[in-house]
Parts: structure tokens; sequence; C-alpha cells
């Protein structure tokens, strides 16, 4: 039985894609008989005729992999799009490394490493980029004999 301008019509009526309509197989030949709006709206009154529930994509493996990521896994340099910069901004990392130095620079002073006068031209320093790490730093320290080796 061809039930094409059945479909058309409930699919109309439903406010659905004609692929999303459902006939009850039990009965096809009432619903062949059906030609009107009308009597298509009967039908669906008496649930012959259903909208079948929408497909979604599933939402599964999207959420394994987020786990994954919050553990740190699936991280590695094949993974990763966009430029150093674009993941961890120049400015984040400068304010990282200002602040390893600074701390360095505080124990230095409270242990009496450094005297407060050099603390304050070191402080200078490391606000003007002069030092790229805490190694950096200990290196200059050292070359000049303000730490021991």
């Amino acid at each position: 039985m061809n039930l094409k301008t059945q479909k058309r019509l409930a699919a109309d009526i439903l406010g659905v894609g004609e692929n999303r309509v459902w006939i009850d197989p039990d009965r096809v030949t009432e619903v062949s008989t059906a030609i009107t709006r009308a009597d298509i709206r009967s039908l669906i009154k008496d649930d012959a005729i259903k909208a079948k529930p929408k497909k979604s994509t599933s939402k599964a493996r999207v959420r394994k992999h987020q786990k994954q990521v919050q553990k740190g896994l699936r991280k590695g340099s094949g993974s990763r799009k966009g430029a150093k910069g674009a993941r961890t901004p120049k400015k984040e990392a400068w304010k990282k490394r200002v602040r390893a130095l600074r701390r360095r620079l505080r124990e230095l002073r409270d242990q009496g490493t450094i005297d407060s006068s050099r603390y304050r031209k070191l402080y200078r320093m490391v606000e003007g980029g002069s030092f790229r790490s805490k190694a950096h730093l200990e290196s200059y320290l050292k070359k000049r004999g303000i730490l021991e080796e």
C-alpha cells in the first residue's frame, strides 16, 4: 500500500519531516483510506500516526574525552592547535617567572645572603626582564661571588 500522501499530510500537520512520521503497522488499511487532513488529524488523535522522537548526537564520547583531559591526558603536542602563546599567554608566563624570581630574592634577603640595597637592585633587574629563570638568577649571583657554589 502506498501511504506517501498520508505521510506527507501527517508530516505537515505534526510539523516534522516525513522520515519522522510513524504509522502503526496494524492500522495500515485504516490509514490508507484517510484522504483529508481531518482524517489524518483524527488518526493522530487515535495514536495510529505519531511523530518519532528526534535523534541527537550522543555526548558520551565527548564526556569521556573531557574526563581524560582533566586528568592531564590527551594534551600532547599532537593534540594542540595554535601557537604556544595561544594556549598560555606570554603575560601569564611572565607573571609566573617574575613571581618565582621575587620569591627567591626575598628568601635570599631574609637569610641575610644579600643586603637590602642589593635586593632592590636585583628586584629592579627582575622587573626589567634581565633574568630568564631562577637558574639564570642563581648563575648570575654565583658569577659575581654573591652566592657560593
